[in-house]
C-alpha cells in the first residue's frame, strides 16, 4: 500500500509545533537562497575557467533549467505521496552535496551535466518547502508567505556578500565545498523537526482518508495558470539578476569582482526589505494592489540597472527592481496554494521557477545577437507584463 501524505488539522496541532515548524521552514528557504546566491557570484570565474562564451554559458545554465523543471514535474506528486515535509529535507542534502560540482569541470559539457544535478535538487526543493509554507500559512491564517520568501533573499543577500569577499582570497572548489558544509549542517540541525511533524492544515481542508481530491473547475485551473505566469515573469527577473547580474558589473561598466558581487547584494537586501514588510503591505492594499504596483517598480528600476553607464546608478538601479519584484512570487504561489491545494502550489511553483531557470540562458543567448545590457531590459518588459496581467484579471482573482 502506497504511504499518502497525511495532514492534520490545525486543531490537532499545537501552537508551539507551527513555531517550531515556521522556524526551520524559514531556515530552508534561507539556506536555498545562501547556496544559489554562493553559486552565482561564482558563475565569472568558473565561465573563464571553463573558456565559455556568452553563449557556451547560457547553454551550460540550460542544463539548470532542465534538471528542474523534470524535477518540479514529479515533486508535486512525491509531495501528495510521501509528505512535503520528507521531501524537502531529501532535497536539503542532494541540494548541498550538488553545489561542490561546478568548480570540478573544465569544459562547458562537464558543467552543463553537473548543472543539470544541481538544477534538480534546486527545483524539487522550491517546490516541496512551497508546498510545506502554503499548508502552514492557511493553518495560521495570516499571510506571512513573504517572511519565508524574505529569508531566501537574506539567505541570498548574506551568500552573495559573503561570496564577494572571499572571491580574492579562495577557490572557487573552497567556497562551494564550503557551502556544501554549511548545507549539511543545517539540514541535520533543522531537518528532524520536518521528519518529526505532518503538514498542518486548517480543519476544513482536510479530507475523510482515502476521499480523492475533486477536480477543479475550469475557472480555478485558468486562475491558477494567470498566477503561474504571473511568478514566471517575475522570478524570470530574479534568475537574470542572479546569473547575469555580477557579469553585466564586470563586463559592461568595469566594476571589481567584489563591487559586482555587490550589485547583486543590493537587489537581494531590496527585495529582503520589500519581503519583511510584506506581510504589512498586504494587510493594506490586498494582493492585486501590490503585485501591480511592485511590477511597475520593478519595470522602472531595471531600466535604470540595465542602461545606467555609471556603477552607482546601476546599484540604484538594481535595489529598486528587487523592492518591486519582492512579493510578486510569493503572492502569486500562495494564492494559487489556496485555490487549489498542493496542486495549484506546484502548478504556480513549476512555471515560476521555470521562469527563474529558463531566463538566464534566454539573457545569454541575447546577450549573443544585442548586448548583455539590451538584454537585461527583457526583465523590465516581463515585470510590466505581470502587472498588466494582475490588473487585467483583478476581478476574476477577487479576494
Amino acid at each position: 500500500m502506497p504511504l499518502i501524505n497525511k495532514v492534520r488539522p490545525h486543531s490537532a496541532v499545537r501552537d508551539d509545533t507551527l513555531t517550531r515548524l515556521r522556524t526551520v521552514l524559514t531556515a530552508f528557504f534561507a539556506l536555498d537562497g545562501f547556496v544559489f546566491a554562493g553559486w552565482v557570484v561564482r558563475i565569472p570565474a568558473i565561465k573563464q575557467q571553463t573558456g565559455a562564451s556568452a553563449g557556451d554559458l547560457g547553454l551550460a545554465l540550460l542544463g539548470v533549467s532542465a534538471g528542474a523543471v523534470v524535477t518540479m514535474a514529479l515533486t508535486g506528486r512525491l509531495c501528495r505521496r510521501y509528505g512535503s515535509h520528507r521531501i524537502t529535507v531529501v532535497y536539503a542534502v542532494l541540494l548541498s552535496l550538488s553545489i561542490a560540482l561546478p568548480p570540478l569541470t573544465h569544459s562547458v559539457l562537464a558543467l552543463g551535466a553537473v548543472l543539470l544535478v544541481f538544477g534538480a535538487a534546486y527545483g524539487g526543493i522550491s517546490v516541496a518547502f512551497n508546498s510545506a509554507a502554503v499548508d502552514l500559512v492557511a493553518a495560521l491564517r495570516r499571510p506571512i508567505m513573504p517572511s519565508f520568501h524574505a529569508a531566501f533573499s537574506l539567505g541570498a543577500m548574506v551568500g552573495a556578500g559573503l561570496g564577494g569577499l572571499v572571491a580574492a582570497h579562495l577557490s572557487p572548489t573552497h567556497h562551494l565545498l564550503g557551502l556544501t558544509l554549511v548545507g549539511l549542517l543545517v539540514t541535520a540541525l533543522a531537518g528532524p523537526t520536518l521528519l518529526r511533524h505532518e503538514s498542518p492544515v486548517p480543519a476544513e481542508r482536510v479530507r475523510p482518508e482515502g476521499d480523492r481530491p475533486r477536480r477543479l473547475d475550469r475557472r480555478t485551473r485558468g486562475l491558477v495558470l494567470v498566477l503561474g505566469l504571473i511568478a514566471l515573469c517575475t522570478a524570470y527577473g530574479e534568475g537574470a539578476m542572479a546569473d547575469w547580474g555580477a557579469l553585466h558589473f564586470q563586463q559592461d561598466l568595469g566594476a571589481s569582482p567584489g563591487i559586482a558581487a555587490a550589485g547583486y547584494s543590493c537587489f537581494a537586501l531590496a527585495m529582503t526589505l520589500g519581503r519583511l514588510s510584506g506581510t504589512a503591505l498586504l494587510e493594506r492594499l490586498g494582493r492585486t494592489r501590490t503585485v501591480v504596483a511592485g511590477g511597475a517598480v520593478a519595470s522602472a528600476g531595471m531600466l535604470l540597472g540595465s542602461l545606467a553607464p555609471s556603477v552607482w546608478a546601476a546599484l540604484l538601479g538594481f535595489a529598486v527592481t528587487g523592492l518591486g519584484l519582492a512579493n510578486l512570487f510569493p503572492v502569486a504561489v500562495e494564492r494559487a496554494g489556496a485555490l487549489a491545494g498542493p496542486s495549484g502550489v506546484a502548478t504556480a511553483s513549476t512555471l515560476g521557477y521555470g521562469g527563474m531557470l529558463l531566463g538566464p540562458p534566454a539573457i545569454g543567448f541575447m546577450a549573443e545577437w544585442t548586448s548583455l545590457p539590451a538584454a537585461l531590459t527583457s526583465v523590465a518588459v516581463l515585470a510590466a507584463v505581470a502587472a498588466a496581467i494582475a490588473f487585467a484579471t483583478r476581478r476574476s482573482a477577487r479576494e
